[in-house]
């Protein structure tokens, strides 16, 4: 099996990716480490950005890139591959005219999976959420990402490795090992990559996603940012708000046509849903408390808008006009 049978990407630089000086930062230090033939490694919690910073600046090496997702159901043979097609060779011979011989061969054949594949021409691999894929199945990766040699199962070849191409490069992106359905990595494989945390954006980076994912000013984006940043600082959700609320709020609230105002009403029900403000378990005498904190939450970061006829009374009034409303 060559490359162009497996799901190889050529990724490019989106043109909505955001890049403020804290995006730079993170990626210049990345591909530093890359360039030295490191594997890098970005973890956090979701909805920080970690698959979309590793997709980024794996089209900054533009090399073909391989994607794997992490999966409790994979062995090692998912990522290196197996005996798994099927060759049928069938001969007829009718030499004699008045006898016909078949022979038949049915034989299995190695196919390569997607690790395999990259070490072998060089290209990027990004195993998305590798820590939930259970260890056992990612210790083929230890030989990979230090001694560069991809051991091999009976079967594919007489050789017993795959020497790793010089162009190979691996990221890595993983959720805390709290979230359901993730495995503890051991420590071997973490002591060959180089770790960087990913948290919730600074609000500048956070305003500019906002705006460049649902299409709203920067005005109104920094307005929601402040509003999900406030509540997030509230520490009552045990999956807090992050970027990602904000551009749902955003995209929504721009195709239902609503303002950016505390007095709209499907701009504040959006923010409750996607808030999940119902989660907050919080009471005061008995009455849930999280909706009267997202009401103050959104009276003091988007206040009301005055209505057209309120500011024009008090333009006129200030300069001393007369209205005639007749």
């Amino acid at each position: 099996m060559n490359a162009d049978d497996l799901n190889v990407l050529s990724l490019k630089q989106r043109p909505d990716f955001v890049q403020t000086p804290c995006v730079r930062s993170v990626t210049e230090r990345a591909m530093s480490y890359l360039q030295a033939g490191y594997p890098v490694h970005f973890s956090g919690p979701a909805g920080t950005g970690k698959t979309t910073m590793a997709m980024h600046v794996a089209a900054q090496i533009g090399r073909p890139v391989v994607l794997i997702h992490g999966d409790d159901e994979f062995g090692s043979s998912d990522l290196i591959g197996g005996q798994l097609g099927y060759r049928s060779t069938r001969v007829v011979d009718n030499f004699i005219h008045s006898v016909m011989k078949t022979e038949e061969n049915v034989s299995k054949t190695w196919v390569d999976h997607r690790l395999t594949t990259a070490c072998k021409f060089g290209f990027t691999v990004i195993y998305d959420e590798f820590n939930r894929s259970r260890p056992e199945a990612n210790n083929v990766l230890l030989g990979v990402l230090e001694e560069r040699l991809l051991d091999m199962p009976m079967g594919r070849s007489a050789e017993g490795h795959l020497q790793v191409h010089p162009h190979f490069r691996a990221i890595f992106t993983s959720n805390p090992e709290e979230y359901a359905g993730v495995h503890k990595t051991q420590d071997a494989l973490l002591d060959r990559m180089i770790t960087i945390t990913v948290g919730h954006q600074d609000r500048e980076t956070e305003s500019e996603i906002t705006a460049a994912k649902s299409g709203l000013a920067l005005d109104d984006a920094e307005k929601i940012v402040r509003v999900v940043r406030d509540f997030r600082e509230l520490g009552v959700l045990s999956l807090a708000p992050t970027v990602r609320a904000c551009i749902m709020i955003g995209r929504i609230t721009a195709m239902r046509g609503a303002t950016i105002s505390c007095d709209d009403r499907v701009f504040a029900e959006t923010c409750r849903d996607v808030l999940r403000v119902d989660a907050v378990k919080i009471t005061h005498e008995g009455n849930p408390v999280g909706e009267a904190w997202l009401e103050d939450i959104l009276a003091k970061h988007c206040p009301p808008h005055e209505t057209p006829s309120a500011h024009v009374l008090h333009s006129a009034a200030a300069n001393g006009n007369r209205i005639d409303f007749n």
